[in-house]
């Protein structure tokens, strides 16, 4: 009996000590399993999306030809390019909700179909900057095209950065681009290469259809740049782009002052209007210096809050 006893104990000793020996060789080791933030799957947390080609794509009602070699591919790229720049397109959408409403009228009373609104916001982000080559505002125009279409520019005086005078500029540009070249794209395209430069190259490649034309890199983007951002802009859901109408941006009203005469301290002039400098500055970009020189007394109408 006694010998069953220390028999029937051993084994019992060599199976638990055999449980503990493979508890310990499958036990999950905390440390080698435990999933770590490297582990994970970027999937798990975020995902890019193909973007789906709308196949009605249209510009100041011509027809985007998604069907032609390396269109689609074009219009793909910049549609990318503008929904996956998440940041940049909140602030196209904030300040469209700024600017649209003083364009807007601007083409419309020009004959500019309104789509043209957009070709602002590929050149400049709504906003005046100032380009390698010297363009400057807005709209972008060079210092000559400026001069030619009577505005002033100078060191003191800058109409470029007057957004009413600017468009108005810009729709003078595309009224005689359209006539020259038959339709809106091409004078789309032309307002970025210029006249003379897509006329040699319709006379170089025997053809006149924008999109059959093969252009340097910059102008071959600048339609599908602008029909991607119109497709964002007017569809901000489809887009991913969520924002209430408080977020966005607003300009704040104004009256005109008139004046006729030098300024020898605009700083001054602010201040006795019951204002400052910097927001005299804010409404008015097109006075460049501390002054208004005038020496010719010409008519200037200078923006300050409708409070005053």
């Amino acid at each position: 009996m006694k010998n069953t006893i220390k028999i029937l104990g051993l084994i019992a000793i060599i199976m638990v000590s055999s449980l503990l020996i493979f508890a310990t060789k499958t036990a999950p080791d905390n440390k080698e399993n435990k999933k770590t933030d490297s582990d994970t799957n970027t999937s798990e947390t975020y995902q890019i999306r193909a973007l789906k080609i709308p196949s009605n794509l249209e510009f100041a009602g011509e027809r985007v030809p998604i069907e032609k070699t390396g269109i689609k591919e074009r219009i793909d790229r910049e549609l990318l390019v503008n929904t996956y720049w998440q940041s940049n397109g909140l602030l196209l959408f904030k300040r469209a909700h700024k600017y649209f409403p003083i364009i807007e009228p601007i083409l419309e009373k020009n004959g500019i179909p309104d789509d043209f609104k957009y070709l602002a916001v590929i050149e400049s982000g709504l906003q005046n900057v100032t380009s390698p080559a010297g363009a400057k505002g807005f709209w972008q125009i060079m210092s000559s095209t400026a001069k030619e279409n009577g505005l002033e520019v100078n060191s003191n005086v800058d109409e470029r950065y007057h957004l009413e005078k600017a468009t108005q500029v810009a729709c003078d540009y595309l009224n005689a681009a359209k006539e020259r070249f038959g339709n809106w794209t091409m004078a789309a395209a032309a307002y970025n290469a210029g006249n003379a430069g897509m006329s040699r190259r319709i006379n170089d490649q025997k053809v006149d259809n924008y999109y059959d034309l093969l252009l340097v890199s910059e102008t071959s983007r600048y339609l599908p740049r602008i029909v991607a951002v119109k497709e964002i802009l007017s569809n901000p859901n489809k887009y991913g782009f969520i924002f209430d109408k408080e977020d966005l941006y607003a300009l704040e009203a104004t009256k005109t002052i008139k004046v006729d005469t030098a300024i020898t301290n605009i700083a001054v002039f602010s201040k006795d209007l019951g204002i400052n400098y910097k927001i005299l500055k804010t409404h008015n970009p097109w006075l460049r210096e501390n002054k208004l020189n005038n020496k010719s007394r010409k008519l200037y109408e200078i923006k300050v809050p409708t409070e005053l």
